[in-house]
């Protein structure tokens, strides 16, 4: 659900960069998490296939699974940072605003019965990643311009939550700011912080847009 009936946010709205600016020093460790993945998933290869003159081993199968899925993580922290180098998220007593360098839209608070924070760690150095989660009580537009590409269809939070819901990353710079103007505006809706399992961050449903939307991603 979103709002059409204004624009913008309030001149007062709380503003939170959420782009590549305020998450740039996760360039580094997607672009290293992904080489690493790169020549784990050779060396399983390797491995598997005895291309080095031994005998195959599917002892290497592992090996490209554990490259699989560090490069997914890697690939999906590029993508979520560099794909809206200017967004940003305000927050208001309407609802909360999501601008992707291009556009904006809003999920109004009305249109939510919960918010919450979720979070994991990435890589041996523990970094960890973090996502707003916005539980809607009405239909969700899987189609909206703008947030189309935060919907998720997961298991919901409470047996009376829907499947669907806004699932918006944050960068670690920014959520406290966030977490405090959501808290500000709607006590009442927050669920808290939990911890998730390793790359549950997901990507949007494309393949699902374009055939819903006739073959355009907007």
């Amino acid at each position: 659900m979103s709002y059409p009936g204004r624009l913008s946010p309030s001149p007062t709205a709380t503003v939170v960069p959420t782009g590549r600016r305020a998450s740039r020093r996760m360039v580094p460790l997607g672009i290293v998490l992904t080489a690493i993945s790169a020549l784990v998933l050779f060396g399983g290869i390797v491995i598997t296939a005895g291309l080095e003159g031994g005998e195959p081993n599917p002892k290497g199968i592992g090996g490209i699974a554990l490259g699989l899925f560090m490069g997914f993580i890697g690939v999906t922290s590029l993508i979520t940072t560099w794909s809206a180098p200017h967004s940003s998220v305000s927050v208001d007593h309407l609802g909360l605003w999501v601008s992707n360098g291009r556009a904006q839209n809003v999920i109004p608070w009305q249109s939510l019965a919960g918010v919450g924070l979720h979070w994991s760690k990435m890589g041996r150095g523990g970094v960890k990643v973090y996502s707003v989660e916005l539980c809607p009580n009405v239909p969700v537009d899987r189609d909206d311009p703008v947030l189309w590409p935060l919907v998720r269809d997961e298991e919901p939070l409470h047996p009376t939550l829907p499947r669907l819901r806004y699932r918006l990353p944050v960068p670690a710079s920014s959520q406290a700011a966030l977490v405090t103007a959501i808290q500000q505006q709607v006590p009442q809706l927050w669920l808290g912080e939990t911890e998730r399992e390793a790359g549950y961050m997901g990507v949007p449903d494309r393949k699902g847009h374009r055939e819903r939307t006739g073959g355009a991603s907007r």
